[in-house]
C-alpha cells in the first residue's frame, strides 16, 4: 500500500499549502491595483481561486511553478473581474436607472471607477491579436512575477519578456 502513488487528490491540499503564501502576496498585489471597489480581501481572494483551481484539479498539467503561479493569477483575475462585474449589476439595479427624489442629486451620481474592467477588456482584445504579450501582462501585472519568472514559464529570453512589457504597456495604454 505504501509502495502505491497517492491520488493528485490526496497530494493537493498538501501543495496548496505549499504555495498558500505565495499566492497571499500576488492576490494582495492584484487587489491593491484593482482598488477598493474589488470588495474582496486577500484571503477570499485566495480561497475563491483555490476552489476554481480545484474544480480543474486533473484537467490542468502543470510544467513548473511559473507556469502554475501565471495560471494562479489569470484564474484571480477572472475572480476579481467576476466580483466587479457582479457589484456592478447589483449596484445598479440589474441596469435599472437610479431613481432619487431630488433631479438635482441624479444628475451628480458618481459613477464608481471602473479601471479593473476596462482594463480586463483591453487585455482580452490584446489576447486576440497578440497573445503572448497578454500573457507577459497577465504574469507580470497580475501574477506579480519578474523578468526571469516569466521568461523561464514561456521558454522566452528576459531581454524579449521586456520588449513585449513596453509593447503591450504601449497597446494597452492606446486602447484605454
Amino acid at each position: 500500500m505504501d509502495a502505491a502513488p497517492r491520488p493528485v487528490t490526496d497530494i493537493w491540499p498538501a501543495a496548496w499549502r505549499e504555495v498558500y503564501p505565495e499566492l497571499k502576496k500576488i492576490a494582495r498585489a492584484r487587489l491593491h491595483a484593482a482598488g477598493p471597489q474589488a470588495g474582496l480581501n486577500t484571503t477570499a481572494l485566495v480561497n475563491e481561486s483555490y476552489l476554481r483551481l480545484a474544480q480543474r484539479l486533473g484537467q490542468v498539467e502543470f510544467a513548473s511553478p511559473g507556469h502554475f503561479y501565471a495560471y494562479a493569477a489569470q484564474v484571480m483575475r477572472s475572480v476579481i473581474v467576476d466580483e466587479l462585474r457582479e457589484r456592478r449589476a447589483e449596484r445598479r439595479g440589474g441596469g435599472a436607472d437610479p431613481v432619487t427624489l431630488d433631479t438635482h442629486v441624479a444628475g451628480q451620481l458618481v459613477e464608481d471607477n471602473d479601471e479593473a474592467l476596462k482594463v480586463d477588456a483591453a487585455l482580452t482584445a490584446l489576447a486576440r491579436v497578440e497573445p503572448r504579450l497578454a500573457q507577459v501582462v497577465e504574469m507580470r501585472y497580475f501574477g506579480g512575477m519578474s523578468d526571469s519568472e516569466v521568461a523561464a514559464a514561456l521558454g522566452i529570453t528576459d531581454r524579449t519578456v521586456r520588449r513585449d512589457w513596453d509593447k503591450a504597456r504601449a497597446l494597452l495604454r492606446t486602447m484605454l
